[in-house]
């Protein structure tokens, strides 16, 4: 059986350490390296790009990011490498570049960003490039046929469905792709609780949530969850106000 249960164990920095693209940037190696310092899991997002390179990138067309109007499955791994993100000396990392800089020293949470009829052969990309990568790593996404890829590929990782909504449409899709055999969701804190994922926490399964940016959320993550994916604050320096330091590290165990 898959262990999943270090999802659990340290709060999740979303799309790395950033400071809200102020001076370091969302998914760079900046924001990376800022997380493997302070000690936080990593949150990330990878596309896929034009010559079948699995790079570490949120969104679909690349002007938030680098100020140039463009989609990025468009572009080689090469072209998006000479990018500048935010106009920082941050460029856009493949995904190889970024498990090189992390090293296994903190867990990672990667979320595979799918467009549909167009996913062919990312999973097994992104496999391949984990393939000698030691340290705990799970994969996720919103597209259930990238899971189903990765699944019919034995992925040896934790895999998860991303996910949010508060209807019975939302729950019924959510539960098709659970059916998988996913190992864990990353639910949006604000739709908790629900059916769903009251479900999943029954079959002993994780729950992660996201994006947590303030200490409301926070607490509301760790009583309906296992633990957050966070930005914009330090969940270890909040003010003690019943939250003790365990909660703060470790989420519920």
């Amino acid at each position: 059986m898959t262990d999943h249960s270090w999802l659990k164990t340290l709060p999740i920095a979303h799309r790395g350490y950033h400071d809200m693209n102020g001076h370091i940037w969302e998914n760079t190696l900046s924001a990376f390296q800022r997380a493997v310092d302070k000690g936080f899991a990593i949150e990330c997002d990878l596309h896929y790009t034009a010559d079948s390179v699995p790079v570490v990138f949120h969104d679909d067309d690349t002007e938030r990011l680098c100020g140039i109007a463009g989609d990025v499955r468009a572009r080689t791994a090469g072209e998006l490498g000479l990018l500048a993100v935010g106009g920082t000396k941050d460029r856009v990392p493949t995904f190889k570049q970024m498990l090189k800089l992390v090293g296994g020293r903190v867990p990672l949470v990667v979320e595979l960003k799918g467009r549909e009829g167009d996913d062919e052969g990312f999973a097994a990309a992104v496999l391949e490039v984990l393939e000698d990568y030691s340290g705990p790593v799970a994969l996720m996404s919103f597209d259930a046929w990238l899971l189903a890829d990765l699944k019919a590929l034995d992925a040896p990782f934790p895999l998860g469905l991303t996910a949010w909504g508060e209807t019975a449409e939302d729950f019924a899709r959510h539960e098709k792709a659970m059916a998988l055999g996913l190992d864990f969701t990353s639910y949006h804190y604000a739709h908790l609780p629900n059916p769903f994922v009251d479900g999943v926490k029954a079959r002993g399964l994780p729950v992660i949530t996201w994006t947590v940016r303030d200490e409301a959320a926070l607490r509301h993550s760790y009583a309906e969850g296992d633990q957050i994916t966070f930005e914009g604050f330090d969940p270890t320096e909040l003010p003690a106000s019943g939250l003790d330091n365990t909660a703060r590290t470790h989420g519920k165990e």
